[in-house]
């Protein structure tokens, strides 16, 4: 398993979004409670917390909120001076193309922490546009590796965020899949015992996408197939799971069951990994792929190489803080 280090301590401080109905929490850093896995299910619950698909945490070196306005700590974040207040405008002298570098955590709503999120991403990248409104790019480290965001612009509270993934890999070795799981043709046998025609993929974390006929993709079969691969003991990490199949030749449809959470509307990473494994198999042709899933659709743009940039709307929902009743739990 990853090995990540000590658990962080938040302030009581938050913002919501969602992508296409994947919605997550953006804490920073702070004294109020600490990220346990306990504690973040809490947050998470949907009826006794705030309700989230996920938590992204800024950590303390990125900046802090308090009181709606940045106490600003970084070299990085005032590199690049910008107003703070929301609708205000660039001071004099201000480049239009202002950038920062921050460090992230992101944690799931069963309380582990995971490698990245494609919308998790991108809600974090509104929070910053929201904080800055001259900030355009985002360079971010994440699970241990960098990615960087580009905002292209805003219309009312929604933000139009593109994000590089990098190149994804493909095969079992890149989502640590137990080849003596599969069969002579690379397939893994279902919860029926019928083998599933499976493309591993990582863009960062692992996914185990699941070609299907037009009639395959269905509610019913994801709620069977879904926590089914996403427990396998052949994944040693565990995976996200999609069932997918192409509509043209720069299109496709998917449901998404991730790892840590269950059946989602939407998800950032699954977007890429379903239009890299079908453009992978030569079902779907390199360039721009439109991945419509029940919460909306997302572009995914995939070279012949698999290099990977995600892009789609951010929805601001909420700035709050934890009360006190819940802190007190939570402590």
């Amino acid at each position: 398993m990853t090995k990540w280090p000590p658990r962080p301590r938040l302030a009581a401080s938050f913002y919501k979004a969602h992508g296409l109905g994947n919605d997550y929490l953006v804490f920073e850093e702070g004294d109020d409670w600490w990220a346990t896995e306990e504690n973040v299910r809490a947050v998470c619950h949907p009826h006794r917390g705030v309700g989230s698909d996920g938590i992204v945490v800024l950590l303390d070196d990125s900046g802090r909120v308090a009181g709606g306005a940045v106490r600003e700590r970084s070299p990085d974040l005032s590199a690049s001076p910008s107003a703070l207040a929301e609708g205000s405008e660039a001071g004099p002298g201000e480049p239009l193309e202002a950038s920062v570098r921050v460090r992230l955590r992101m944690f799931n709503p069963d309380g582990r922490e995971f490698e990245r999120s494609g919308n998790g991403l991108r809600v974090l990248a509104s929070y910053l546009m929201r904080l800055r409104p001259a900030l355009r790019e985002m360079d971010v480290e994440v699970g241990g590796a960098r990615v960087r965001m580009v905002g292209r612009g805003r219309d009312g509270g929604v933000y139009d965020v593109s994000v590089d993934m990098g190149r994804a890999v493909t095969g079992p070795g890149a989502v640590g899949l137990d080849t003596g799981a599969l069969d002579p043709h690379g397939r893994l046998a279902g919860p029926d015992g019928l083998p599933l025609e499976l493309v591993p993929v990582s863009v960062g974390n692992p996914h185990a996408v699941v070609v299907c006929d037009d009639d395959q993709v269905t509610e019913e079969r994801l709620a069977s197939i879904g926590p089914f691969l996403a427990t396998h003991d052949a994944f040693r990490h565990g995976t996200n799971v999609q069932l997918a199949r192409p509509d043209g030749e720069a299109g496709c449809r998917a449901l998404i069951w991730e790892r840590g959470v269950g059946r989602t509307s939407a998800s950032g990473t699954s977007a890429c990994a379903v239009a890299v494994a079908l453009v992978s198999r030569g079902m779907v042709r390199p360039g721009e792929v439109e991945v419509a899933m029940p919460g909306g659709s997302l572009r995914v743009t995939v070279t012949p190489e698999l290099d990977v940039v995600l892009r789609g709307p951010v929805e601001e929902v909420m700035e709050g803080r934890v009360a006190t009743g819940l802190l007190a739990r939570l402590s």
